[in-house]
């Protein structure tokens, strides 16, 4: 992670979580793995909302707690959520934050 990007206390985490509830999985992660087309996949995803949901298929050769640390590398993001075979994505938006976390 970059200095950039503080860590999430878990009142935020737990506020990221409720937001996610309504999401629907954007990014696929499949037999590929962790590929260039899935990092692109998701920093598209998050030119358009900055808390995104990835659906790790049952073909792909990741752990889905792996996979999910691994993207959030990646993508110099954070890790909200592993629920079954979701992850749930948070990245700021670099000028102005569209999700205002709780004091």
């Amino acid at each position: 992670m970059t200095a950039s990007i503080a860590e999430l206390r878990g009142k935020d985490r737990r506020y990221l979580r409720g937001l996610g509830n309504a999401l629907r999985p954007t990014v696929y992660l499949g037999k590929e793995g962790l590929s260039a087309a899935v990092i692109r996949s998701l920093n598209e995803a998050y030119a358009n909302s900055e808390l995104v949901k990835v659906r790790c298929e049952r073909n792909s050769p990741l752990d889905r707690c792996e996979a999910g640390e691994q993207l959030a590398a990646a993508t110099e993001s954070h890790l909200v959520q592993v629920l079954g075979n979701t992850l749930l994505l948070y990245r700021p938006g670099p000028d102005d934050p569209q999700i205002a976390l709780p004091e």
